[in-house]
């Protein structure tokens, strides 16, 4: 697993072992990245100097990714352990640490701070956690009103309640991205 663009290009990823944590592949975070960049309704501005906000994060590629591209700071919320360390590993790996913030908690305890332009939700497959998360990112105020959210649940998976700008499925995987209201 490799940062797929940007400052950080090529840089390799470490990844938690074991099927606690289901990194996003790079094919689909170049493919989402590309869409962001190029669909009318994000470009270019979605990514640069943004406030990411990396729920689930777990080796916090997404976010990385992000911040290897040009956003300002990044939020990474992330729970299990073993994926803590590789995200911290990650983080010091691409010499980050001065725009990342690392919550080692459950995303429904999120304590209320700065609203994030750009959401990145990854929750395990099939548990339903992407509302929940919403639910808690809208009450402590962690997400900007017009935000851009990006959600990547099972393809099987009933489809978000959302009104998508789009929707990609890549293997295993649903990506669905939409505007907060």
């Amino acid at each position: 697993m490799r940062i797929v663009a940007g400052q950080w290009r090529g840089r390799a990823l470490s990844a938690p072992s074991g099927t606690v944590t289901r990194p996003t592949a790079d094919r689909v975070r170049q493919a989402l990245f590309d869409m962001l960049l190029h669909a009318p309704w994000a470009g270019r501005d979605c990514v640069d100097g943004a406030d990411v906000l990396d729920l689930f994060a777990g080796s916090g590629a997404m976010g990385l990714e992000a911040l290897s591209r040009g956003a300002a700071t990044a939020v990474f919320v992330e729970q299990d352990r073993a994926a803590l360390a590789a995200l911290r590993a990650n983080i010091a790996g691409c010499r980050a640490e001065d725009r990342c913030q690392v919550l080692p908690l459950d995303v429904r305890r999120l304590p209320a701070g700065a609203a994030a332009a750009l959401v990145f939700l990854d929750p395990p497959y099939g548990m339903g956690l992407v509302g929940t998360a919403l639910a808690r990112l809208r009450a402590v105020g962690r997400i900007a009103p017009g935000a851009l959210v990006v959600a990547e649940t099972g393809r099987d998976e009933a489809a978000l309640e959302v009104e998508a700008l789009a929707e990609r499925t890549h293997g295993a995987a649903r990506v669905t991205v939409w505007r907060e209201g």
